[in-house]
């Protein structure tokens, strides 16, 4: 039984529990004790004090330190951390493996922006009135981070929010996704090994009630969450005064002329449409391809979609494996089925078995349909061709989404001005919309989100500007 982490301490024993199951055969990974009403108290006056106590005064090279050794330890536990992923979330090991690389990035970027968070002189003569004043603006840690994080990347992700936070000097409550949470516990621990005071990172095992008492507890400061848009609509009527970064939904547009590299973007797509069964927030869900390429473009990606290997993710070979529970296959596949009712033509793949749900492309589908209306989060992507330039703008901006898109053309003037015209928080030229870097602005517009992560970024948005003036001696 593994439990939360609360001033350094692990609670264990609960009146309640979770049992989490691999999502591919069923197995036992680990026995969850979740939190009480009281432990969640603990765990944010905990917080509160140590930040006030603690990491206001520790200095930067200190924060940096404990960072980068929570990078060495991981890299050294890589196969460890790896395999807990794959277990608990069902992804293919060869994914999972490159998720912990990303998550050693990650700390060690966090590393570096600790040392660089600066401030700036502001020129005070430039308004009348203002001679002999110095005035200073300072970054400084908002307080208490509630970290609420999805079970797609567990690691990733959370410390997509964790390390920035702690790099800008805060304290954290960290809620894991309740299928995913012995990566979290792991993690937890192993700042803790690297010397993070106790108290600064505090891990809360619950479920969503937990979640919504975090939103409106007067002790937290910010709300960092990634999940979907009915819940990140609630933090945010909820969060009141709060600051908050939401992640939210996308159906990610990718778009084909016809003098694209239509090689590489069938391989890239495949890719980006079907990587961990769709399960990634800027999958590449909607595919439009110029009239010209469209027939050839289809043919081949059909081809590379049907050579994908569906099994074991604890298989080197493995491509595709389950979705993260059986209720999300079913409710992917009556998706499939609906549109297929309505006229659409399941081009490839379509079929469930259990938690794994095959490959699946769609043609023929109209623009109400929920597979491209809606973020389907799942291994299922719509092929649409398109005519003109203009049209496909128009295709591709018709959504509540626009989180990130990509791009595929050979012409640079004609790449820059579709990127100016999507609405989206991100496009990518000659590449997938499912790339990600993790030292570049991320976040949508519409109702994708609201606030950016990448480190940099995220430092940013979990930093306050304080102003200093000083009127000097004349």
């Amino acid at each position: 039984m593994i439990g939360s982490i609360i001033n350094g301490n692990v609670i264990n024993t609960s009146s309640n529990s979770l049992t989490v199951r691999n999502p591919y055969n069923d197995d036992v990974v680990a026995e969850i004790a979740l939190a009480a009403n009281n432990e969640l108290e603990q765990a944010v006056n905990g917080a509160f004090d140590t930040f006030h106590n603690t990491m206001k005064e520790m200095p930067a090279h200190t924060r940096s330190d404990i960072l980068r050794k929570t990078a060495d330890l991981m890299e050294e536990r890589a196969e460890e951390f790896a395999e807990t992923i794959m277990k608990e979330a069902g992804k293919p090991i060869f994914f999972s493996r490159g998720e912990v690389q990303r998550s050693i990035q990650v700390l060690r970027f966090a590393s570096e922006e600790a040392k660089h968070i600066s401030g700036e002189v502001v020129p005070m003569d430039a308004a009348i009135d203002g001679d002999g004043r110095l005035g200073l603006v300072k970054h400084v840690p908002l307080g208490v981070i509630a970290a609420i994080t999805p079970f797609n990347f567990p690691l990733n992700l959370s410390l997509h929010k964790i390390a920035p936070a702690i790099a800008a000097g805060n304290t954290v409550i960290f809620k894991p996704a309740e299928n995913t949470p012995v990566s979290a516990y792991k993690l937890t621990k192993l700042f803790h090994e690297a010397g993070l005071p106790d108290g600064v990172l505090n891990l809360l095992m619950g479920e969503g009630e937990i979640g919504e008492k975090l939103v409106t507890h007067d002790k937290v400061h910010k709300i960092s969450f990634t999940g979907s848009l009915p819940v990140g609509r609630s933090i945010k009527e909820s969060a009141g005064f709060k600051d908050v970064t939401l992640e939210l939904g996308s159906n990610s547009p990718n778009i084909i002329f016809d003098d694209g590299d239509i090689d590489e973007a069938v391989t890239k797509l495949v890719k980006g449409a079907f990587a961990f069964s769709g399960q990634v927030c800027i999958s590449a869900q909607r595919i439009y391809v110029q009239k010209p390429v469209y027939d050839n473009f289809l043919k081949e990606y059909i081809k590379a979609t049907e050579e994908l290997t569906i099994g074991n993710p604890a298989s080197e070979e493995t491509d595709i494996g389950p979705m993260i529970s059986e209720e999300e296959a079913e409710r992917a596949k009556k998706w499939i089925d609906d549109a297929a009712e309505n006229g659409a033509i399941v081009a490839a793949g379509g079929q469930r078995n259990g938690t794994m749900l095959q490959p699946t492309i769609m043609t023929d589908v109209k623009s109400n349909m929920k597979i491209i209306a809606e973020e389907v989060f799942a291994p299922i992507v719509s092929v649409i061709p398109f005519d003109t330039e203009d049209d496909v703008v128009s295709y591709a901006n018709d959504s509540i989404y626009g989180l990130q898109a990509g791009v595929f053309t050979n012409n640079i003037d004609r790449a820059f001005r579709v990127a100016d015209k999507l609405e989206m928080g991100g496009v990518w030229i000659n590449e997938i919309s499912t790339y990600r870097q993790d030292n570049h602005p991320y976040g949508g517009v519409k109702q994708s989100g609201v606030g950016k992560e990448g480190v940099k970024y995220a430092v940013e948005g979990m930093t306050e500007r304080k102003f200093i003036g000083l009127k000097l001696k004349e």
